[in-house]
């Protein structure tokens, strides 16, 4: 396989890789999600992102078809990989993408699950041997000697079961002589401690090299100033090399010259010949000594594939669990019909903001959760009978308009369905008590983006339309429409939206202010509500977060007017919000401050 048949590898970045890794190399390289490697050679660590997740999720990354979905897409890998075990773990966490059928989805869904059990299973002292395991791993950097180490401290620690379970296949007696082995062998050169003859070779190499350095120093402690012949010479430095490099005197002597122009000559050619002798000596026994471990290595060279690919997936699904657990994510249910249905769901970002966000139940598409808890009556007013969450969502509407007051948690309810949809479709549990969804194609997630011209427009409208007419299955949150153009214009262009969802058999939720505008909408097609119920005590804006379906929201102004009233900072000021209460309803503000037990 050629490097630029990989997507994002040019002709500079392949001869980049190849000059530093070499073809063979930079493949495997990004066949094994070798992130490290690919960085080292000169990628920047989020150009090395990309190329892997095309490389190994191309169909994947299909479904996330606009910037913002994408977006959403990023902030979740973020928030998976801050709970990775490793940093090979949070390197193929950040390579995760979509998965392009049901059965992968489960899959993973299945691998996950069991590690979420395992982890909750085993006590504090075990976990904290399995985390020690880990850190050690990542100290040393990943690769086959850090794997048989980890693997061989997780059985230490007694770890068996679930997840663990692949460990117990591991001979471990093999994988010991394999790791005492790989602690020695560091590319070609063989490490201090693997042979007690090559350590004491490599000191005489040394203390020889030492010796050479300081021949001045030899000649004083030689006396050779006092010496009368080359023999007398001779047998000095003899007995002294002998003496302080611990080679034989029968070495040393077959290395001194025959013939030289002075002492200085002399001990310096003796030195320099003593010294490529040990290099030599050293350089065989070396090679012996590598051929030794490394036949040690392949006589257990199973063994160590299999603990490198178990102690990699260990990590990876451990760190996957680590991250359900924390936000207490569930398994979703995949249909074979079109719909995206949640209840309980609460938005990821606010949970890991601190907050305790309103669970919501909303649904698109034909679904069959259970028989909820809460009913709407009429008015789309709900009564609650024992549950914040469950609620009777409507089934059978393909696209919702979702109108309400400004800071009502509609764009917090498109990003929360997105951030369902995602997960579900990288093989991982959401954030909700219950989720039903079919496949999709495409996720077409559009931020409200307040800029009011031409160009807006129609790139809004190249990025939102096509995946209507090129997909099968795409879902559409697109929020506040009608902010990249005169109302007028964006309430037409909107329900030709809405249409187009409808004809060509998309679900979608589209937040609006202009709902009375789109009326008659198809029969597909609902209208849905957020509601204000008032001020809080701290004046702060009081929102039932679970739309009422079939309800148009009201933006309720007087609530804000009412707040500023409240705050206002002198009588010139209190006077002129007055006015605007005159407006909106001074009755309406005056109950809201009443409501709130304000006095003027």
């Amino acid at each position: 396989m050629n490097l630029e048949d990989y997507w994002g590898i040019g002709p500079k970045t392949r001869e980049r890789l190849e000059g530093t890794l070499g073809t063979e190399r930079a493949i495997e390289a990004i066949e094994s999600v070798d992130i490290p490697a690919l960085t080292e050679a000169g990628l920047a660590r989020g150009r090395a992102t990309r190329v892997l997740r095309h490389a190994h999720g191309e169909r994947g990354m299909d479904l996330l078809r606009t910037p913002d979905t994408r977006r959403v897409y990023k902030d979740l890998i973020d928030r998976i990989a801050a709970h990775a075990l490793t940093e090979e773990a949070a390197d193929r966490i950040r390579v995760l993408t979509p998965l392009d059928s049901i059965e992968a989805m489960d899959a993973r869904l299945d691998d996950v699950a069991l590690a979420r059990e395992s982890w909750a299973a085993i006590d504090d002292s075990t976990r904290e041997a399995v985390l020690e395991a880990f850190e050690e791993y990542d100290a040393a950097g990943g690769g086959e000697r850090a794997a048989v180490a980890a693997a061989l401290s997780l059985r230490a620690a007694g770890v068996e079961r679930g997840a663990f379970e692949p460990l117990t296949d591991l001979d471990r007696e093999r994988l010991a002589a394999a790791r005492d082995a790989l602690r020695y062998l560091d590319g070609e050169a063989v490490l201090e401690g693997a042979d007690s003859d090559l350590d004491a070779l490599r000191e005489r190499r040394a203390a020889t090299d030492r010796l050479a350095s300081g021949r001045t120093d030899v000649l004083k402690r030689i006396g050779a100033d006092e010496l009368r012949t080359t023999e007398e010479l001779r047998e000095a430095f003899i007995e002294y090399a002998t003496a302080e490099t611990g080679a034989s005197p029968a070495r040393v002597r077959a290395a001194t010259p025959q013939e030289a122009t002075d002492a200085a000559d002399f001990v310096s050619g003796g030195l320099r010949a003593l010294g490529t002798e040990l290099e030599e000596v050293v350089a065989e026994r070396e090679h012996e000594v590598r051929a030794d471990l490394e036949n040690s290595i392949a006589d257990a060279r199973g063994e160590v594939d299999a603990a490198v690919e178990t102690v990699r997936e260990i990590t990876l699904t451990l760190s996957l669990a680590r991250f359900a657990a924390a936000y207490d994510l569930i398994r979703p249910e995949f249909v074979e019909r079109e719909c995206l249905a949640v209840a309980g769901a609460r938005n990821l970002a606010l949970v890991a903001g601190g907050s305790d966000p309103q669970p919501i139940a909303y649904a698109i598409g034909e679904h069959t959760l259970a028989d909820a808890d809460i009913d709407a009556d009429e008015d789309g007013a709900t009564a609650d009978t024992g549950s914040d969450t469950d609620l009777d969502v409507p089934s059978g509407d393909r696209v919702a308009v979702l109108t309400g007051a400004n800071s009502g948690g509609k764009t917090t309810l498109l990003e929360t369905l997105c951030q369902v949809v995602l997960l579900a479709a990288m093989g991982l549990p959401v954030p909700a008590e219950r989720a039903q969804l079919g496949r999709f194609d495409s996720v077409v997630f559009h931020r409200r983006h307040a800029s009011f011209n031409a160009g807006v427009l129609e790139s809004t409208l190249r990025t939102v339309v096509p995946p209507l007419t090129e997909s099968e299955r795409t879902l559409m949150l697109v929020d506040e429409f009608e902010a990249i153009t005169e109302p007028g214009s964006a309430a037409n262009l909107l329900h030709g939206l809405v249409g187009l969802s409808v004809e060509t058999g998309a679900l979608g939720v589209f937040v609006t202010h202009l709902a009375e505008d789109l009326e008659p909408l198809p029969d597909a097609a609902r209208t849905d509500g957020i509601f204000a119920q008032g001020l809080d005590e701290d004046l702060a804006l009081d929102v039932d977060y679970q739309p009422r379906f079939g309800a148009v929201g009201r933006s309720t102004p007087e609530f804000i007017v009412s707040r500023l009233v409240a705050n206002a900072s002198d009588r010139g000021e209190r006077a002129g919000f007055s006015a605007l209460a005159d407006a909106v309803g001074q009755e309406a503000v005056q109950r809201t401050l009443s409501d709130v037990e304000w006095s003027a």
